[in-house]
């Protein structure tokens, strides 16, 4: 099954323009020309023996050069995150170091050109590498240890693109204090480093996650205390086990989904829109779309109850996984026996019992209740137009307050209502064309990961990795890949490395575009700017 087709309908192919015309040009191998006829030789006359043709050369594991281009741009994005980053409001290292200046001045324009330098190498080592994979020149080995070694300085740095980090402490916080996370917000918390560093909008907003992600950032204040350096090391690190899973599960998906193992962990694992916002940012989505892809694997291989129960320890960290749960349903159900209604009715039953037990253990463990259920729309706080109803209702506003004083928040509440009717409607229609199960179900789910991404009343770049992690595994034409390229670059940079959004001031994102542009031009023409002829 393809799934190009619809990918690059759906992955943010506006965002590449003329990069469409660009990936019809050599992305794809040439065919090999035909041989001319061979005549057959006179009758008189023997043909002379010819030597044997030489076995063809095996592909190398991963390009050294370009591994370590990568790595470098990880260590930079690590070194210009000290001043440039989502810092603390006192880092002790910085104070008693004597590096404050890296936060101010000069110092801070300094660490923020080393971190964008740095996210140039990375982007540019990631598109070599893409390169080398589609044409078949790197394994999947070598994709694996390209990873490793371009998340190994990450894994240090301070908190990249984002502050949310902070928040996952507080909220651990809380809960190792005796509070429910679900209930009071970090204000709570008596004033001090836990309390200073959270953002000013999400101090009285409980916790929106599921309870494992709560057990996670107790267990990880409880052995890191108030220290914010070590609790966001080990955060990192305990949500860096989803890119484990992750990338254990990518070669296994493409098996089952008919695509291949190298591009697929290019796509979903090497992605620096993944290792950057993801484990730079240090955002729990991470361990969500790990446990997300795991739990489809064992699902494919009709391992139902370890595949639904991975799956709802997805949903026990972030509840968007729960959108690919009645998919899972219909995959257990075509292997039922009896009709149509009554193998959906046993796996319904089934699901639910694994689900039930599943969930209900991961909060008995967290200690705390389902308050989360009604957090879960504290996010919708924040207003930015990457949310397609969001952007609808602004731009509504926009049009009707040339002529009238209106009140913006209501053309947003119809416009996100909108959206969600929308979303409701997408994902019934899917499941029910996902009825045979198999990997039908698994495509039409990855379509429901991304619609929800694009249709939730608040997006942020990082969200459209809850499609991508199954999306990798399918088949991709050259057009989808450089759409994807163009939509991870620019996704990648619509975030200011503080965490401050970006996507209201115009003259950057044109220069974000026009990045994106050349990333993606570059899959095709690999040297697009013809720096070497000018050379």
């Amino acid at each position: 099954m393809r799934f190009s087709h619809e990918i690059s309908q759906v992955l943010a192919a506006p965002l590449i323009m003329g990069a469409t015309d660009m990936a019809t040009q050599p992305m794809i191998r040439p065919e090999t020309p035909a041989r001319p006829a061979v005549t057959a030789p006179p009758a008189e006359s023997k043909p002379e023996p010819q030597p044997e043709p030489d076995p063809a050369p095996r592909p190398r594991p991963v390009s050294v050069r370009t591994v370590l281009l990568g790595g470098l741009g990880a260590a930079l994005i690590t070194l210009g995150g000290i001043g440039a980053g989502g810092v603390l409001v006192r880092d002790p290292l910085l104070a008693d170091t004597g590096f404050s200046w890296l936060r101010y001045g000069h110092g801070k324009d300094l660490a923020t050109l080393t971190l964008y330098a740095g996210l140039a190498l990375l982007v540019l080592a990631w598109v070599r590498l893409g390169r080398d994979v589609w044409a078949g020149r790197s394994s999947a080995r070598g994709v694996l240890l390209a990873i490793g070694v371009w998340t190994l300085p990450l894994l240090v740095a301070p908190p990249l693109f984002s502050r949310d980090i902070y928040s996952y402490l507080a909220q651990g916080a809380l809960a190792w204090q005796g509070y429910d996370p679900y209930v009071a917000g970090p204000i709570q918390l008596a004033t001090g480093p836990l309390l200073e560093n959270v953002s000013w909008l999400w101090q009285n907003t409980p916790a929106p996650y599921g309870p494992l992600f709560i057990l996670i950032a107790k267990g990880v204040v409880a052995l890191t205390g108030n220290s914010m350096i070590l609790g966001v090391v080990l955060m990192r690190l305990a949500l860096t086990g989803g890119l484990v899973l992750l990338c254990w599960a990518l070669p296994k998906l493409a098996v089952r989904l008919g695509g291949k193992a190298p591009l697929a962990l290019w796509l979903a694992a090497a992605n620096p829109l993944i290792l950057v916002h993801l484990v730079g940012g240090a955002h729990n989505d991470l361990l969500m779309v790990g446990l997300l892809a795991a739990g489809v694997v064992f699902a494919l291989d009709r391992r139902f109850v370890l595949g639904i129960g991975l799956v709802t320890l997805a949903v026990a960290v972030k509840a968007s996984a729960v959108f690919a749960l009645p998919f899972l349903v219909w995959m257990w159900a075509a292997r039922m026996d009896g009709s149509l209604r009554v193998r959906l009715g046993k796996a319904v039953a089934a699901g639910l019992a694994v689900f039930t037990a599943t969930f209900a253990l991961s909060t008995l463990f967290a200690g705390v209740g389902l308050g989360w259920l009604s957090s879960l729309s504290n996010s919708s706080a924040v207003i930015n137009w990457l949310s397609l109803p969001t952007a609808a209702g602004q731009l509504v506003h926009g049009l009707v307050s040339v002529f009238f004083t209106v009140d913006g928040g209501w053309f947003l509440g119809v416009a996100r209502t909108t959206g969600w009717i929308l979303l409701f409607a997408f994902g019934l229609r899917q499941w029910w064309l996902a009825r045979a199960g198999g990997v039908s179900a698994v495509h039409r789910a990855t379509l429901v990961l991304l619609a929800a991404a694009l249709l939730s009343p608040t997006t942020f770049p990082w969200y459209f990795s809850w499609g991508l992690a199954l999306a990798a595994g399918f088949v991709w034409s050259g057009r989808a890949v450089v759409a994807a390229v163009a939509a991870s670059v620019w996704l990648l940079l619509v975030t200011y490395p503080t965490g401050d959004s970006a996507l209201y001031d115009w003259g950057y994102l044109a220069g974000a575009f026009g990045v994106s542009a050349l990333a993606a031009l570059s899959m095709v023409r690999p040297d697009p700017l013809r720096l070497r002829s000018r050379a």
